[in-house]
Order: structure tokens, then sequence, then C-alpha cells
């Protein structure tokens, strides 16, 4: 009965390392239509996050309001809170990319002919500023 149950724990343990080794395979890097796509819908999610907090900010206004209006001993709204800031319409501009010029595509990096580092200190390097 043991040999039955510890088969069946080896045999699920080997199932589940199988299908985490699937799950963790390198996906192929996504199209720049699909990556421009998942930006927007970032955008957006973040956008309707906006909204979201800028009606319930509304909605917590209005209950403080009839709170403080029903109930004789409330104090009155403190001056110093902020008012709920409407997000407004969604927008979302793509970030211009970049030439291949600009981004160093075009040029492979230069070969190193001497060490990045000297032997001159760091404080004699760039001497301390006096306060």
């Amino acid at each position: 009965m043991t040999t039955t149950r510890t088969t069946r724990s080896l045999a699920l343990a080997l199932c589940a390392a199988g299908v985490c080794t699937l799950a963790s395979a390198k996906l192929p890097a996504p199209s720049p239509e699909a990556a421009a796509k998942a930006a927007e819908a970032a955008a957006k999610t973040a956008w309707a996050g906006k909204v979201d907090n800028y009606k319930l900010c509304l909605s917590q206004d209005k209950v403080a309001a009839h709170y403080r209006k029903t109930t004789p001993s409330a104090k009155p709204a403190a001056a110093g809170t902020a008012a709920c800031a409407d997000p407004g319409p969604f927008a979302y501009t793509p970030p211009a990319a970049k030439p291949a010029e600009a981004a160093g595509a075009h040029s492979p990096p230069g070969t190193a002919s001497s060490p990045p580092s000297t032997q001159t200190p760091a404080a004699a390097a760039t001497p301390a500023s006096k306060s």
C-alpha cells in the first residue's frame, strides 16, 4: 500500500515538474504592433484606475457632507483637504520611436584599447567641494 502511494506521489511530482518546466519556457519577443497595443492597454487600465479613484472620492465627499449635515456634533471639514481631481477623457499618445541612428543600433561597440580604470585615487580626480 505504501509503495502505491509513493509511486503516485512520485508520478505527481514529476508531472508537476514537467508542467512548471513548460510554463517557464521563454516566449518570443512581441511584435512592435503587439507591444504598442499592450502599452495602450496599460495606459487605458491606469486611466480607468484614476477614474475609479475620482468616483470614489466624489462618493466619499457626498457621504461626509451628508454626515456633517445630519449630525449636530460633527466637526466641520478640514481646510487642508484636497479636492477630487478629475482625470478627464482617455487620451493616449504613443512614445516616438527612436531612429536607428540615435539608438546606436547601426554601429557595434568599439573594442577597449586600455582599461577603464586609472591609478589616480578618486579623491584626487574630483576634489571635494568646501561647504
